[in-house]
């Protein structure tokens, strides 16, 4: 469960008052209301939240129409989980709009966000075949050959939208740039509040934070617009956040080793002593994902 849902672990620790990386302007442990995050957006993206809340999706995935004012063609990004209300409803506010769907990109596999991508480009394409064509990094969740990656540029209805290859929560997570609202789509390799379980390797995760960092810096990046939890007004101390937690919890695990801890369950014992054991596994394999880079660091 912890490999494929794609949030935060860390959401079962504020249930026992405990978050050590919690975000500076968020309450610990509360979830956010729906209306805070459904229809929260730039002057070119919409999110509209799917009804899927829950401890490891926060309030639910968020599921972005992106288009330029007054175009006929949106593209519609992480259609979300397989429910078939929540589909339709994005396709209901696209056509509401007198507007359609051109494209709809992933910004990676998991199924909270992608469940749902063949049926809504089904809907979205008035039910034929041969419809709406669906982009991933991955092959696997892709409908249609053209594939998306590092340097891609989506042009669907006069948008300028800018992919990044940024692994470490998944093997084949994007982020999307939107230069005309400064805003950036980071998928789950940033959220709206609390921090991301790693799939893929933690160095390559700290990788893409230094990167998203410092592009969103050149950039003067206004806005990040996640997968779960509501907008962030704040990229840098976003950012800075991400990256000083996962410094600090690495070295935390760095000093549990060189006191003798040899296995991440050894340093679950000693980091992580003061939190409910039932939540030791899921802490267990964030650890190893830890030890594994130490090992790997030259």
């Amino acid at each position: 469960m912890w490999r494929l849902a794609g949030t935060s672990v860390l959401r079962h620790l504020e249930t026992l008052g405990w978050n050590p990386v919690r975000h500076p302007d968020r309450a610990s442990g509360r979830m956010g209301d729906m209306s805070e995050i459904d229809g929260m957006g730039t002057e070119r993206a919409t999110c509209v939240l799917a009804p899927n809340p829950s401890a490891m999706t926060l309030d639910g995935t968020n599921t972005w129409i992106i288009g330029e004012p007054g175009a006929e063609e949106v593209v519609v990004v992480d259609p979300g989980p397989k429910d078939g209300k929540h589909l339709r409803r994005v396709a209901d506010l696209v056509a509401g709009q007198g507007r359609r769907v051109g494209l709809v990109l992933l910004t990676h596999g998991h199924p909270d966000h992608s469940a749902g991508a063949a049926k809504f480009a089904e809907l979205a394409g008035g039910g034929k075949g041969g419809g709406v064509k669906v982009r991933a990094l991955d092959p696997a969740h892709r409908l249609g050959d053209e594939g998306l990656g590092e340097g891609d540029v989506v042009t669907t209805g006069g948008l300028e939208l800018r992919i990044m290859e940024t692994p470490g929560h998944s093997d084949d997570s994007l982020t999307f740039w939107l230069p005309a609202d400064r805003a950036v789509l980071t998928g789950d390799t940033v959220l709206g509040y609390g921090t991301t379980v790693l799939e893929g390797k933690l160095g390559d995760y700290l990788s893409s934070l230094d990167r998203l960092r410092a592009f969103s810096a050149d950039q003067d990046a206004a806005v990040i617009l996640p997968g779960h939890g509501p907008k962030l007004d704040d990229p840098l101390a976003a950012l800075d956040h991400y990256i000083d937690h996962r410094r600090e919890r690495l070295a935390q695990v760095e000093a549990a080793v060189a006191a003798g801890a040899r296995t991440a369950r050894e340093v679950v014992e000693v980091v992580y002593a003061d939190v409910d054991k039932s939540l030791w596994p899921a802490a267990e394999w964030s650890v190893q994902s830890q030890l594994d880079y130490l090992n790997e660091r030259p």
